[in-house]
């Protein structure tokens, strides 16, 4: 029997087909991949590359969507899995349609969203996804080129497994979807093959656990509009490449314009961060990021005059605001983040240091701390060094102290800087002094006689005096100060030459 020639009306109707997808009825609790772009896209701005991919297999667009369009009228690429078709795997053409459109966003410096929902490769086409130059590496080859050039920003709307788990991982943001949403490297059922545990899918990958254990999610959200919706939010702080400012945008007054007394002038008396920060930057605007983990750090973006700049906070009602292991990945990823991006940074100090003992130094803390260092000597942008209350030992250095170049570095009344607390540092030095007088009331004259020597060592007028601040101001006028700095600071320009970092994973 002859073959018939697919004529013009097969063409459209398999396109029709293509944009049905698979059934969605399966997963009511998801919406459908189309809907997910329709609420990423300024309305009729998509336009989608690879819709008849594997129509001859019936595997609508095989399983992802992939093109350009516009978010708040700038084009941005999107890669969308489509989890009704073959739990959104990976085969051949699937991995072919999401390195070309990798490819054009390196080409035309574009922004990539990734929309990701998928069970991971194609078992059945491994020869396809797999190995060859066209396979799976070679679309996270093209998203660490990516990195630091334009941003990548991650919605996790199902699972993202095996060696698709990368594919977040890679990005500069990752919104996961609860309930829904999981990221590992191995099933449950595999974990269990190879390694004798027994764990759940939430346990071991689920939104929750790597938003607050792992530090993989940045956010947690109930529905799939929620985490799009979030993602065209924070795209709004980003330019479009590594060459470009964020955009401004008309400045609005703070949410807390009044914040004197805020601050505790008792060094042990905890407080809320966020707090100041809603006292310093335009009401309404801060994106905080990986605000469930290591919290005892604050970061995020938000405007100040309508200029973007990051913020690196630390958190007195949080284990004091020191400085810990995953505190310190937290903090140099996010500088890294902001340094590629040319967002300016500003350093709120309240620290104690960083955390001492046999378990974190088991852990690391050297090393990580050195990670945060590092990143935060290595950026480029204008930085800004705020002193709220505590500024005590290598915690100081790492939130930039003066040795690392800030603009200026303010204190607000309440400011103390020195290697440590001046009990602290009294105990230290006088330790065996102490220890040899036998009346109680001899030995806590000498302490408090000692203590108030160390103070005075320590205390603001003199850093004022030594030129270790720049500036003093009140509280209420810290707003106006770092505004009119980023005003001077806006002819900066990145030095000449310098190769432009990948923002590094934690």
């Amino acid at each position: 029997m002859t073959a018939v020639e697919p004529g013009p009306a097969d063409v459209v109707a398999a396109q029709e087909r293509a944009r049905l997808g698979g059934d969605p009825a399966r997963w009511p609790d998801k919406l459908p991949v189309r809907d997910r772009l329709a609420i990423l896209f300024d309305p009729g701005t998509f336009v989608e590359d690879g819709l008849l991919a594997a129509a001859d297999s019936g595997l609508p667009a095989d399983g992802v969507v992939t093109g350009v369009g516009q978010v708040d009228g700038r084009p941005v690429a999107v890669i969308a899995h489509d989890f009704t078709v073959k739990a959104g795997s990976w085969g051949e053409l699937t991995c072919e349609k999401q390195i070309r459109i990798l490819e054009r966003a390196d080409r035309d410096l574009l922004p990539v969203v990734y929309l990701v929902d998928s069970a991971g490769g194609r078992l059945t086409d491994q020869m396809g996804f797999f190995p060859g130059r066209r396979g799976a590496s070679a679309i996270f080859n093209l998203q660490i080129k990516l990195s630091g050039r334009v941003p990548q920003v991650c919605c996790l709307h199902g699972p993202s497994a095996a060696g698709g788990a990368y594919m977040p991982a890679f990005c500069d943001w990752v919104g996961m979807v609860n309930g829904n949403a999981s990221m590992y490297l191995a099933s449950p059922r595999v974990a269990e093959k190879v390694t004798g545990e027994r764990t759940t899918l939430e346990e071991m990958g689920g939104a929750m656990m790597h938003a607050t254990v792992s530090g993989c999610g940045d956010e947690v959200f109930d529905t799939d509009w929620e985490a799009v919706a979030a993602a065209r939010l924070l795209l709004s702080y980003l330019p479009d490449d590594f060459r470009s400012p964020p955009l401004r945008r008309e400045p609005v007054g703070p949410e807390r314009p009044e914040w004197d007394g805020l601050v505790p002038a008792d060094p042990n008396v905890g407080y809320d961060v966020r707090d100041v920060i809603d006292g310093i930057v335009d009401g309404g605007t801060f994106f905080e990021i990986k605000a469930r983990w290591a919290q005892e750090l604050v970061v995020g973006l938000a405007r100040l005059d309508g200029r973007v700049v990051g913020l690196v906070a630390n958190q007195p009602s949080v284990r004091s605001g020191a400085i810990f292991v995953d505190s310190a990945d937290k903090a140099a990823r996010f500088i890294s983040l902001c340094d590629a991006f040319n967002v300016p940074l500003i350093f709120l100090q309240d620290v104690p240091g960083f955390m001492v003992g046999v378990e974190v130094e088991r852990q690391g803390i050297i090393r990580h701390g050195a990670k945060m260092i590092a990143a935060m000597a290595s950026a480029e942008v204008p930085k800004f060094s705020v002193v709220l209350r505590k500024a005590y030992a290598a915690g100081y250095y790492a939130m930039c102290a003066p040795g690392f170049e800030p603009r200026a570095t303010i204190a607000i009344p309440t400011a103390t800087i020195g290697p440590m607390a001046a009990e602290a540092s009294v105990n230290a030095v006088y330790a065996n002094k102490i220890a040899a007088i036998t009346d109680d009331a001899e030995r806590a004259a000498f302490v408090e006689a000692r203590t108030a020597e160390q103070r005075a060592d320590i205390n603001l007028l003199r850093m004022g005096s030594d030129l270790v601040v720049d500036a003093v101001v009140e509280p209420g006028a810290l707003r106006g100060e770092l505004a009119a700095r980023l005003v001077d600071a806006d002819r900066w320009t990145r030095t000449p030459g310098r190769r432009h970092h990948l923002v590094s994973p934690v």
